[in-house]
């Protein structure tokens, strides 16, 4: 029987409207995914149905060989140009939308309830999306182009239905459609739970990036793994947070395909035997399957759609032990089965014991593996007959998004290997040309180590690898700064290699040899006591004396046998042996970013200077940016129209120079009342949500004072919150008038997840909320001032609080927060940023201007000398910081105890206290920019003008920019 596919031009070479088409099959696959189709008559009349129209765009390729642009045939229709396989035709819409929710259903047919309904819908679009993905492989495979994978553990996606129709151009199709049968599109769109696979700002980074590599034609792929579980659903109690588990799969995902005939094996723990040439065979242990569910990513006004694969775990049927199940161990019979399934049930599960420790090694590596495995075989595919291994870093470009997906680097070295038979030069020089590493953060904590022990036990074969590279890095050392300086030998090497307290290999042992000292014969007692140890003791007994009671007595713990004190050593414990990461993708990638200015200073001076000595040329900056379909076009409808009427056309949603052109207009009057009642009417659903997710009622005429991010005590949501306790407190100590004159009415919003074990972070979450209870019930203070923490912060909440947003606060430690990307999103949409000179800030305020910008705080270069200062008990803290300790201590926002929160602000030094993040110093500074922050929000034109010219100025901030760079200066990948 033939195979059909969809064209998407009419009369195009495979045009499924052919009579003929009957009864046959439509391949809803690519590159070789199962999903064929029978073709039933009444679905062919549907299709004949959906006539197409051209969009704006269409193919072009840069000819690897010529270097010449020319215009590429679409590959399946073969006519030029790019469709949109569905008109603006409601009718049709509404005729699909009705067909998926009788023939492809996961609800009873009685009711067309909203559920139902979005379920229908998302599988309308589907199709839609299935036609352009299959379009964009076909290309692909075709032309063989270089392609380039991202790699990330964490994908925060957010709802897709509207983002995908609006990237179509079917917003208003869709709508009406829906409308026809009953529903509302908005209503529809949010019965969508968002999507639980990422937590942050590098998750939503990623996302951004397949919009970008989609939107602009790139050849690229995102690879992840697919939670059942997410992180947690947060709630928020009495007693702080609480964390659930994410039901978000709990219907089944409508924008996934399982591709079943898409899976690899992974391994786990065995051991390495040597075969008599040499060959490495890695052998025994436990055997999982990595098992592949492809996720959709269009491209806005563009036909091109790519591709999230994201891996599930399993284990194979055989291993559920049927026998031992039938004698009653239920448990133990499904053991291997729940072993393989759990490494993707959570994202970052807790670490603190060694099964959490192994769980995590086991994730990092299934996407490493699994990923590869599948690379590997695509690029052998393309390659024909005959493969020339050599060829690989010329179409393959991997970029592994922080340390999480390091093992990419042995992985690849073990299949090239071992599997296909490569030398270790060969191997090591291709993995070299292929690999990228992106840096997130300058904490020394999150730059992952793990045990060697464990990595040893469960990889022992990437642990042999490990330290083949870290014997190439020694070698390479001691080429570089030679023998003569052992000293600077030694210091390189304990900073540089990947195996951190591990004794140098045997080919270097006498490399840092130092003289013995000459052995001392010391005179010693029946005791073994040397003279010097008695003259001590005797020291040590007068002082004993001074101290004893009256006829009492002090027992020494040095008391031994016979009345005589003996000396019991301190037992020094040996240094745990670690695997640092970071060290590794620095040595085995080809290029290391980091990703804002700022941060990318503070990589090459400090956390890998030694490297960025060795090898500059791999030192880059890719500033982070953020895709404006999402942050500006769909999620704020209301001023992307204000923004097309005064810029003239929707070019700024694509070129978003475009939007510096507002800059003209800041000033004009009817631009500004358009733009405050934009705002206002974005205020208004973020008042409703906050109704209905915590009960309380704030005013949409209050200024809107917005701190959304990972609770973490260097983002500092503790200093945002002891400034709000200042504010209350100051305004109980005035009358009603005061207050009045004084004050400009706030709502201050907090939101995002503190991870389940960081109990510092849990803490502030419960502080927030203390204040919050006490503040919102209090008839004095009223509307001049609310705090709401809005539960479970995600995408779709971030989606409807940053266009409402008028302060946005990123007020982290100079130099700890590597770029951020909420600051963009919310100078994207008119916001005003306070913060200090740290992450992608720095070049925001440059853009928006410094008027525009509400600065405090150290700066980086101040950061060291400003602990030493602490650390010598030399910070005198300001008055007004130690009034507000003594406020909370007072037992006005309840009978809960803050010691251990506000402990860590006092002292000078120790763990968890001498206020490392530089609350205290910063304090005064942060409130005195507040009080400029009232003092300007009274002048609304003088507001508005900050807030045009933030939007105006953000238009170097988009992720297409950055993909941009990526694409031409790390992957070296072209649009096609």
């Amino acid at each position: 029987m033939a195979t059909w596919r969809y064209s998407t031009m009419p009369g195009g070479a495979e045009a499924v409207s052919s009579r003929n088409a009957v009864g046959r099959f439509v391949d809803f696959s690519h590159g070789g995914g199962g999903g064929r189709r029978v073709i039933k008559p009444d679905q062919l009349m549907l299709i004949r149905k959906w006539q197409l129209r051209p969009v704006k765009r269409s193919f072009s390729v840069r000819n690897v060989s010529s270097e010449q642009q020319q215009k590429v045939k679409d590959l399946v229709t073969q006519q030029q140009g790019s469709y949109n396989p569905f008109p603006p035709d409601a009718s049709s819409i509404a005729s699909s939308i009705k067909y998926h929710s009788e023939f492809t259903p996961l609800f009873s047919p009685e009711k067309f309830d909203p559920p139902k309904a979005f379920f229908a819908t998302a599988q309308s679009i589907r199709d839609a999306l299935i036609i352009n993905w299959n379009a964009t492989y076909d290309y692909y495979e075709r032309l063989n182009v270089k392609q380039a994978y991202y790699l990330s553990m964490e994908f925060l996606q957010g709802r897709a239905l509207l983002n995908a129709i609006g990237n179509l151009g079917l917003t208003g199709a869709y709508a009406e459609a829906l409308s026809k049968l009953g529903h509302n599109l908005e209503n529809i769109a949010s019965q969508e739970p968002d999507a639980a696979l990422g937590n942050g700002g590098l998750g939503r980074l990623a996302s951004c990036f397949l919009d970008s590599l989609a939107t602009l034609n790139y050849p690229a792929w995102g690879y992840g793994l697919r939670y059942r579980y997410g992180l947690f659903k947060q709630r928020i109690t009495k007693d702080g947070q609480e964390e659930v588990a994410e039901n978000w799969l709990e219907m089944s995902n409508p924008w996934e395909i399982v591709r079943n005939d898409v899976a690899y094996p992974i391994k786990f723990y065995g051991k390495v035997l040597t075969d008599s040439d040499g060959k490495k065979h890695w052998i025994g242990g436990e055997d999982i399957q990595a098992v592949a569910y492809d996720v959709p990513i269009p491209g806005y006004e563009t036909k091109t759609t790519i591709n999230l694969r994201l891996w599930s775990t399993k284990a194979p049927s055989g291993d559920f032990d049927l026998s031992v199940f039938n004698s009653g161990k239920h448990t133990q019979a499904a053991e291997a089965l729940y072993n393989a399934e759990k490494i993707c049930y959570v994202l970052y599960p807790g670490d603190e014991s060694l099964e959490g420790k192994i769980l995590r090694l086991k994730q990092q590596y299934t996407l490493c593996s699994a990923s590869l495995q599948d690379i590997i075989a695509r690029f052998e595919r393309r390659s024909g007959a005959k493969v020339k291994w050599d060829e690989f870093p010329d179409k393959v470009a991997v970029q592994m998004n922080d340390t999480h997906p390091t093992l990419c680097i042995p992985e690849l070295m073990r299949i090239l290997i071992d599997v296909k038979g490569l030398s270790w030069k060969e191997a090591w020089n291709i993995t070299q040309r292929t690999v990228a590493y992106t840096n997130h953060t300058v904490l020394p904590e999150a730059l992952e180590k793990w045990s060697l022990e464990l990595m040893q036990k469960l990889l022992p074969r990437h642990m042999e690898i490990i330290e083949m590279i870290d014997e190439e890095l020694i070698r390479t050392i001691v080429s570089e700064h030679g023998k003569a300086d052992s000293n600077l030998l030694e210091k390189k090497l304990k900073q540089m290699r990947i195996l951190e307290n591990v004794e140098l290999p045997a080919a270097f042992s006498d490399l840092l040899v130092k003289p013995k000292k000459s052995p001392v014969a010391v005179p010693s007692d029946e005791f073994g006591e040397s003279e010097e140890e008695e003259e001590a003791e005797a020291e040590e007994e007068k002082e004993e004396e001074k101290l004893k009671p009256a006829g009492g007595k002090i027992k020494s713990v040095k008391e031994g046998t016979q009345g005589k004190k003996k000396k019991i050593p301190e037992p020094v414990p040996e240094p745990l042996k670690l695997v640092r990461m970071a060290n590794l993708c620095v040595v085995g990638g080809h290029a290391v970013n980091g990703v804002a200015a700022i941060h990318s200073k503070i990589v090459k001076d400090e956390v890998f200077n030694d490297f960025f000595q060795l090898w500059p040329e791999k030192f880059q900056n890719k500033t982070n940016g953020v895709t404006p379909r999402r942050w500006i076009r769909f999620c704020n409808p209301e001023l992307s129209k204000i923004i097309t009427s005064w810029t003239g056309s929707e070019d700024w949603v694509l070129n978003t120079e475009k939007l510096s052109e507002l800059r003209k207009f800041a000033d004009n009057e009817d631009l500004q009342i358009q733009w405050r009642a934009a705002k206002r009417s974005n205020k208004l659903k973020v008042a409703s949500l906050i109704k209905e997710r915590t009960g309380y009622i704030v005013s949409p005429d209050s200024m809107f004072d917005i701190q959304v991010k990972r609770i973490h005590e260097y983002k500092r949501q503790l200093l945002n919150i002891l400034g709000i306790v200042y504010r209350y407190k100051k305004m109980k100590e005035m009358s009603a008038s005061e207050r009045k004159k004084k004050f400009v009415p706030r709502v201050c919003l907090f939101g995002g997840k503190a991870f389940a074990t960081y109990v510092q972070a849990k803490r502030i979450v419960k502080f927030i909320t203390d204040v919050g209870a006490t503040v919102n019930h209090d008839p004095d203070i009223g509307d001049l001032l609310k705090v709401v923490f809005v539960p479970d912060y995600n995408v779709s909440v971030a989606e409807l609080l940053i266009p409402a947003s008028e302060l946005s606060q990123h007020i982290s430690t100079a130099g700890m927060e590597a770029s951020g990307t909420s600051n963009m999103k919310f100078a994207m949409n008119g916001c005003i940023l306070i913060g200090t000179l740290d992450g992608a800030n720095v070049e925001i305020r440059e853009e928006v201007g410094e008027e525009n910008f509400f600065l405090f705080g150290a700066q980086a270069h101040e950061i060291a000398g400003l602990r030493k200062e602490r650390a010598e008990g030399k910070f005198v803290p300001d008055p007004r910081f130690e009034e507000v300790k003594k406020f909370i201590k007072s037992g006005v926002f309840g009978s809960s105890n803050y010691n251990e929160l506000l402990g860590s602000l006092d002292g000078n030094e120790g763990f968890g206290r001498a206020d490392y993040f530089l609350v205290g110093k910063d304090f005064p500074s942060y409130i005195e920019c507040q009080e400029k922050v009232d003092e300007t929000y009274k002048d609304q034109k003088v507001w508005t003008r900050m807030s045009i010219m933030n939007t105006a100025g953000s238009y170097n901030f988009s992720s297409d920019r950055t993909i941009h760079e990526y694409a031409r200066e790390i992957w070296n990948i072209k649009p096609v």
